[in-house]
């Protein structure tokens, strides 16, 4: 950690911009680490008997839909819990080492909960879209929902790191001179 540290001076040293930059390098190895638990916990749930058992049935709702050709129930539960629990993940990660972020959690979280929900809603909504395209060029529906999985993920990555960035501020110290 304390190379971590002297990488971060440094950055501070260079400017805002090298921050930034820094910061990017940072919350793109972190996304990583969380596309991993994305993947991991994806591949994991659908081995579960009760979930798996869920493919035969479609999931209907709003403008999530969940065809037999997308893995109906069992991806859309599969999908979106792996989805939360990279999300969780990556949070707490970013706040503390990519951000350093000194403010408050409870507010934070909050927002970053709402960011959430809406990427992990879009996800739900493209993801089946995605996977019956893939599957259709004759992949299996698990890979399709992986190559899926991974589409949504770069969509988020890409507006994570702003909304993270605003998000996971340090605390502004104020002096009495």
């Amino acid at each position: 950690m304390a190379k971590l540290k002297d990488l971060d001076e440094k950055a501070e040293e260079k400017g805002s911009f090298m921050v930034t930059v820094w910061q990017l390098v940072k919350f793109t190895f972190v996304s990583m680490i969380a596309t991993v638990v994305q993947f991991s916990s994806l591949n994991i749930l659908y081995l579960i008997p009760a979930i798996r058992a869920l493919e035969a049935q479609e999931f209907h709702w709003f403008v999530f839909q969940y065809d037999l050709a997308a893995g109906g129930m069992k991806t859309f539960i599969a999908f979106n819990v792996a989805n939360l629990l990279a999300q969780i993940a990556a949070f707490f990660v970013n706040r503390k080492r990519t951000f350093g972020g000194t403010n408050s959690i409870p507010i934070t979280l909050t927002i970053y909960l709402a960011v959430t929900a809406v990427l992990i809603c879009f996800s739900a909504w493209l993801g089946p879209i995605l996977t019956e395209i893939i599957a259709g060029f004759g992949l299996s529906v698990q890979l399709a929902g992986n190559i899926a999985s991974m589409g949504c993920g770069f969509i988020q990555f890409i507006v994570y790191f702003p909304v993270n960035k605003l998000l996971m501020r340090k605390k502004r110290v104020v002096s009495d001179q």
